[in-house]
């Protein structure tokens, strides 16, 4: 078909398209669909790798977000916006834009090759290098705003191959011995380093080494570099709770998603690791254009920014004398203290015995008869009183079963008594003799209105107790005296402790800042069922099981001894449990494998209470 003569040619493409092209080829690196001028020789796809090859595998986002055609028609200017997420903080990302020059040549638009394209004015032979600048990392805080774990002074202590040449494995297998590591295997990582590495074997605290500086010393090749970590103010002091902070292993750097470097100081455990971002901060970065004689040109600079504080609850006084009490116990052992008013939590110490385990707050055991607190207050809500009878007998049986008292319970505390002298003597037969006032689901709810078994979101790991609400039989009454399937932790035990002196329901608070309500299914706790448990508290150090806490200073000590066995056969043992209450202060103690809750664990309270009074 033949034209007219005259008519209208096609107009010229637009330049957007080659824009676009310009701008996905930049972002993925490969340029290979880019309409490409003339470019010298070089591969603008080789130069791109090469450029960012610093900032693998991050890829910026490229966009077009302007292109003008000039008034000759034949050329064009674009504005690519390039975006490099440099960090998973999301904040102050690098953002620049580039202009690209594009020439129409037979009907198809070229873009004009520049480095220049990559980032701004980057020259050929110029490379993208970033340069990380740690944050000062925040402390956490006890109470009153005390800086409880903050930068002390440590030694890093091993040997410097540069120091030793021939007799580097004796060396090595020296320091080991002395340091209580295993000799060969210090010995082989020795070896494995570099010639003139240094090569760690121990960090310890500068204040309170716990090894043989002077032996180390002596051996040939030691080094002891000073250094400094976030620390505690002793080993032991609430270790298990707070965690520790340390370098970054190779794990944490992998699973960071570039949150964190070799080399960074990063929670390692407990509350240091789980609020390791609030901590830690934000590193400063800077991004330069590099020549190979190492002359650079910064393109963009963030600022560090340090963490934020972690306020927690922890006194220190009362921490410390807790840890103090529980030192010489061989045995898992724990002591929690609670402010009632408040619900802030004092203390929470786990025993050496419970080798960095937090027993205090993760620990899982039968309660028992510091769980009769519980169970009264179902008989209370029941109907009963103080005052109400009930039948002590030696045994009660329940579907073959034989429940007992105590060895050495008083005979005096037998026959019909009141609830009183029931919770004073801790008698198991009147407890279990009156199950049928207390079904398993009253039980359970009298257990959520002391805090014990709830869902309250506490803010750190915590164990708040399990008490069944469908039991039956002997399982049922095994409950009533806080054994079967009834669990507590030592701060599930320490709540119900604040529960009863407050006279409402109290949610444990370990961070200063994180709300602390209870559970919304939870019957409150009346300030009369508290007065009642008061006084059946009151009468256990008056007339029952803790009569040595009568003379303790300070205000009137309410306490309750709890002994619950486990195992069976030769293997058959004793938790023993003491909780109590003085003035504002709530307290629990625990150790796993003891006597009785009056003879192992009621000494501790005493020595505690002594101490903080």
């Amino acid at each position: 078909m033949a034209f007219p003569l005259g008519a209208c040619s096609a107009p010229p493409p637009a330049p957007d398209d080659a824009a676009a092209a310009l701008a996905r080829g930049l972002a993925t690196g490969d340029l290979t669909d880019v309409p490409l001028g003339e470019t010298a020789g070089v591969d603008p796809s080789e130069q791109v790798a090469t450029a960012t090859a610093a900032l693998e595998p991050l890829r910026p986002t490229v966009d077009v977000v302007d292109v003008t055609v000039a008034e000759d028609g034949a050329t064009a200017g674009a504005v690519l916006r390039h975006h490099w997420d440099l960090d998973p903080t999301g904040e102050e990302d690098w953002t620049y834009d580039v202009p690209a020059d594009l020439t129409l040549v037979e009907d198809a638009w070229q873009v004009r090759w520049s480095t220049a394209l990559v980032a701004p004015d980057l020259r050929p032979g110029e490379v993208l290098a970033t340069s990380w600048e740690p944050a000062e990392r925040a402390d956490v805080l006890g109470a009153g705003g005390v800086a409880i774990v903050e930068d002390r002074p440590v030694l890093r202590l091993g040997v410097d191959k540069t120091r030793v040449a021939a007799e580097q494995p004796d060396a090595a297998r020296r320091v080991a011995e002395v340091l209580g590591l295993d000799p060969e295997a210090y010995a082989d990582r020795v070896a494995a380093a570099g010639e003139r590495a240094f090569v760690e074997a121990l960090v310890v605290r500068a204040a309170e080494p716990g090894v043989d500086l002077e032996a180390f010393r002596a051996v040939d090749g030691a080094l002891a570099v000073e250094d400094t970590l976030p620390l505690a103010p002793t080993r032991r002091f609430a270790r298990a709770v707070l965690g520790t902070a340390g370098p970054a292993t190779a794990e944490l750097v992998e699973a960071s998603d570039g949150a964190l470097r070799p080399g960074d100081v990063t929670g390692l455990s407990g509350l240091q690791r789980q609020y390791d971002e609030q901590l830690r901060g934000t590193p400063g970065l800077t991004v330069s254009a590099r020549t190979e004689d190492g002359t650079q040109r910064q393109l963009y600079a963030r600022a560090p920014r340090p963490g934020a504080p972690l306020a927690t609850t922890l006194d220190p006084a009362v921490q410390d004398a807790a840890e103090t009490v529980l030192d010489p116990v061989p045995s898992p052992s724990a002591i929690v203290a609670l402010r009632p008013s408040t619900g802030d939590v004092l203390a929470l110490a786990s025993g050496p015995g419970s080798d960095g385990y937090a027993t205090a707050t993760l620990g899982t055991y039968a309660p028992g008869s510091v769980f009769k607190v519980v169970s009264a207050l179902a008989l209370l809500r029941a109907g009963a009183s103080t005052e109400a009878t009930m039948d002590c007998p030696t045994t009660a049986t329940v579907d073959g079963r034989a429940f007992r008292n105590y060895p050495g319970y008083p005979d005096a505390a037998t026959g019909s008594i009141t609830l009183v002298t029931a919770m004073a003597h801790s008698c198991n037969t009147a407890f279990i003799g009156s199950r049928d006032q207390a079904p398993p689901a009253a039980l359970a709810a009298a257990a959520a209105s002391l805090g014990l078994g709830t869902d309250a979101e506490l803010g750190f790991p915590a164990f708040t107790g399990a008490v069944p609400a469908d039991g039956s039989g002997t399982d049922h009454a095994a409950a009533m005296i806080g054994q079967g399937r009834v669990q507590a932790s030592p701060l599930a035990m320490a709540t119900v402790a604040a529960s009863v002196a407050r006279g409402g329901t109290v949610v444990p608070r370990l961070l200063a800042d994180a709300p602390a309500a209870p559970d919304p299914g939870a019957e409150p706790l009346t300030e009369a069922e508290a007065e009642a448990l008061r006084e059946l508290l009151r009468a256990v150090v008056t007339e029952g099981g803790a009569t040595f806490l009568a003379d303790v200073p300070g205000e009137p000590v309410l306490a309750k001894t709890g002994t619950a066995q486990f195992g069976s056969g030769e293997g058959l043992a004793n938790h023993a449990w003491m909780i109590g209450i003085q003035g504002d202060l709530a307290v629990a103690v625990l150790v796993e494998d003891g006597d009785y809750g009056s003879t192992t664990a009621g000494p501790l309270l005493e020595e505690f209470l002594r101490l903080v009074g």
